[in-house]
């Protein structure tokens, strides 16, 4: 006989809520920085044709999601002390994985070169598809 213990789903609290939103929303961008531009990571200056990529990497369809998936199921990984991988093919949806582990940092520990500040963002920004760390 098998006994098992049904959990209680938890809302999440308004604060934790913020803070994956506000996450995910830098995921986004940092993919979308990864997919369009060459410069201007912060956008401290008006857009120009030149800070645009002329051949596009990835794709915008299936980031959001990826970075969905990865910043709610990191909380439940933490929450529940899991230990589990993601996997994801290096596909278009590439910079949303790369985005992900920028922001944790672990990207920056493997490429130190790709620091985690706006350098480093220019930097992340400029790899192209033949010469990108990391996929």
């Amino acid at each position: 006989m098998t006994v098992t213990t049904a959990i209680a789903p938890k809302t999440l609290t308004t604060e934790q809520l913020r803070k994956i939103h506000a996450y995910w929303r830098a995921a986004n961008y940092l993919s979308v920085g990864q997919i369009y531009l060459l410069d201007n990571p912060l956008l401290h200056e008006p857009l120009k044709l030149e800070h645009i990529k002329p051949r596009l990497l990835g794709h915008w369809g299936t980031t959001p999601g990826l970075n969905f998936i990865y910043a709610h199921f990191n909380r439940v990984i933490k929450a529940q002390d899991l230990n589990v991988i993601y996997v994801a093919g290096p596909g278009h949806g590439g910079p949303g994985i790369v985005a992900n582990v920028y922001l944790e940092g672990t990207y920056s520990e493997v490429y130190p070169n790709i620091s985690q500040d706006i350098e480093g963002m220019k930097q992340l920004f400029k790899l192209k598809s033949s010469s990108r760390q990391g996929y």
